[in-house]
């Protein structure tokens, strides 16, 4: 998918109904305050002597950056907001709101705004969840305000 399907994919979820449960969606994860896009996914590095996983980083934080400033016309500059007080919060038993919460566990730091217009946080994100696993590059729409 490209810049423009992705932000379609951000407009959708900002104005989207919630749903009542926790679980998989069309645009990948959601629950009730929050909607998770899985806008891409690479391959993993099972095979890889780190030079793929490298490169394939690299890409997408470019395809981050360049969504952002798509979004950055919108809504100004992002905030760059670390989740890694959040993880290290919830790794000593505190609990985070979702979809922060999860997010804390793979996604080190997300480009936040606020859409005023629906009244919804808006982040993006590249995920990892371990070195051999893939990149996703993650859209966030949620009422739940970060932690």
């Amino acid at each position: 998918m490209d810049i423009a399907g992705h932000l379609a994919t951000v407009d959708r979820l900002c104005s989207a109904d919630f749903p009542t449960e926790h679980g998989r969606s069309d645009a990948g994860y959601a629950g009730p305050g929050y909607h998770i896009a899985e806008l891409r996914t690479s391959g993993d590095f099972w095979e890889d002597d780190g030079t793929e996983r490298e490169a394939t980083e690299t890409q997408y934080e470019a395809d981050r950056d360049a969504l952002s400033e798509r979004l950055a016309e919108r809504w100004g500059a992002p905030d760059v907001f670390s989740l890694w007080s959040a993880f290290e919060r919830s790794m000593a038993g505190e609990d985070i709101s979702e979809p922060w919460g999860t997010l804390a566990s793979h996604v080190p730091d997300v480009y936040l705004w606020r859409d005023g217009d629906h009244g919804r946080w808006v982040a993006l994100g590249v995920s990892q969840w371990d070195k051999e696993l893939p990149f996703q590059l993650l859209a966030v729409t949620t009422e739940t305000d970060p932690p």
